[in-house]
C-alpha cells in the first residue's frame, strides 16, 4: 500500500482556538477543510492522531507524512495538539480573549478529552469515518472519547504504548509523581530563565539532551524548543500531574464494548506501561487485538522510529481499508 512517489508531501499548518485554548493542527493531504459545508468531495475516512504528553503536534510531523504516503495519499492524516501545549505564533495568546468560557479547566485531563471532541464537532463532517491513532496518554483520551461520544463513526482505534491504567504505580510514575504533584512549580523559574536564550542555543541544548540516540528526528529537535516556554511547560506539567492522580483503573467496560475496533501495542521495556500490564489485559481480553512490540521501540517512538511505526500501522489496517 506504500507509494513510491518522491513528490513532496502536502502539509498544511494551522494555529486555531479550540475550546478557547491555542491549538496547533498539522494536516497531511490536500484536504484543508473537512466540515460539512466544504463540498461533496469529502474523503470517506480521516486518520486523526491523538498525541501523548507533551502533546505537541510537531513531534508527529514525520509520522503523519510517512503514514499519509503509506496510505497511497488516499486519506487525510491530521494531528491535533493538546490544548495549550503549543507556543502560539506572534499576535496569538495562549487563551482566547473572550467573555464566553467554553470549557472549565481545558488544560486538565478531562478538558483535553472535551477539546478533541469539540475539534471533531466543529471541523469534521459527521459523515466521515475515523481512524484514531493514539499515543501514550492519548490512548486514555481516545477511550474516553469513544465512551462519551458513541455516535462517532470510529472504524479503528490504534492505541500505541497505552497509558490507560495505574500510571502512578508504573516505574516511571513512581519516580515522576512526587515531582509532578508537589514540586512542579519549582521547574518554572529555570524554564523562564532558559527562555531568554537564543534559538540556536536552545536547539543545541535539545541535541545534547537527546545525544544518546543513534538517530533523532530533526522535527523533534525543532518542536522541543517549545519546551522552553513557561506557559507550555506549565500546561504540560499540570496535565501530567492529573494523569498521575486520575489514570488509575483500566476502563474495561469501554474496552469490552469497543473491543473489535481496538488495536493495542505495548512495549517490552516501557517504564510507563510495563509488560505485566500487557500480560494482564491480554488475559482479560483473549480475543482482543493486543500486540507486544518485538522491535525494541521506545515509548517516545516519535523521536527516532516514526517511519517504522507508520509502516506497521499501514500493514495492520490493510484489511479494514480494502473493505471500505
Amino acid at each position: 500500500m506504500r507509494s513510491g512517489s518522491e513528490e513532496p508531501v502536502p502539509l498544511h499548518e494551522e494555529f486555531i482556538y479550540c475550546c478557547g485554548a491555542a491549538t496547533h493542527v498539522l494536516k497531511c493531504g490536500p484536504w484543508k477543510d473537512l466540515s460539512k459545508d466544504e463540498s461533496k468531495n469529502l474523503p470517506r475516512l480521516l486518520f486523526m492522531i491523538i498525541p501523548g504528553n507533551p502533546g505537541l503536534a510537531g513531534y508527529y510531523r514525520t509520522f503523519i507524512q510517512a503514514l499519509y504516503c503509506g496510505l497511497n495519499q488516499q486519506y487525510p492524516v491530521w494531528v491535533v495538539s493538546h490544548a495549550g501545549h503549543c507556543k502560539p505564533p506572534s499576535g496569538m495568546e495562549m487563551i482566547e480573549d473572550t467573555d464566553i468560557k467554553e470549557l472549565e479547566d481545558v488544560f486538565g485531563l478531562n478538558g483535553q478529552v472535551e477539546h478533541k471532541l469539540n475539534f471533531l464537532k466543529k471541523n469534521v463532517s459527521k459523515d466521515i469515518k475515523l481512524v484514531l491513532i493514539a499515543h501514550s496518554i492519548g490512548c486514555y483520551i481516545t477511550l474516553e472519547m469513544m465512551k462519551r461520544a458513541s455516535e462517532l463513526q470510529v472504524l479503528r482505534s490504534v492505541l500505541l504504548f497505552p497509558t490507560i491504567e495505574r500510571m502512578a504505580q508504573s516505574p516511571q510514575g513512581k519516580l515522576m509523581t512526587p515531582l509532578l504533584c508537589k514540586l512542579r512549580y519549582a521547574l518554572y523559574m529555570p524554564v523562564y530563565l532558559l527562555s531568554f536564550l537564543p534559538e540556536g542555543v536552545k536547539a543545541s541544548l535539545v541535541r545534547f539532551a537527546l545525544r544518546g540516540m543513534k538517530t533523532c528526528d530533526e522535527s523533534s529537535i525543532t518542536t522541543s524548543i517549545n519546551l522552553f516556554s513557561v506557559d507550555c511547560i506549565a500546561n504540560i506539567l499540570y496535565m501530567a500531574s492529573q494523569e498521575m492522580m486520575k489514570v488509575v483503573e483500566r476502563d474495561s467496560t469501554t474496552i469490552k464494548q469497543n473491543l473489535k475496533k481496538l488495536i493495542f501495542y505495548y512495549g517490552t521495556g516501557d517504564s510507563w506501561c510495563p509488560q505485566h500490564y500487557y500480560d494482564e489485559i491480554k488475559m482479560d481480553f483473549p480475543d482482543g487485538d493486543i500486540r507486544l512490540c518485538e522491535k525494541g521501540l521506545r515509548h517516545a517512538f516519535v523521536l527516532d522510529a516514526s517511519k517504522e511505526m507508520a509502516a506497521m500501522i499501514t500493514d495492520w489496517l490493510q484489511d479494514d481499508l480494502t473493505k471500505l
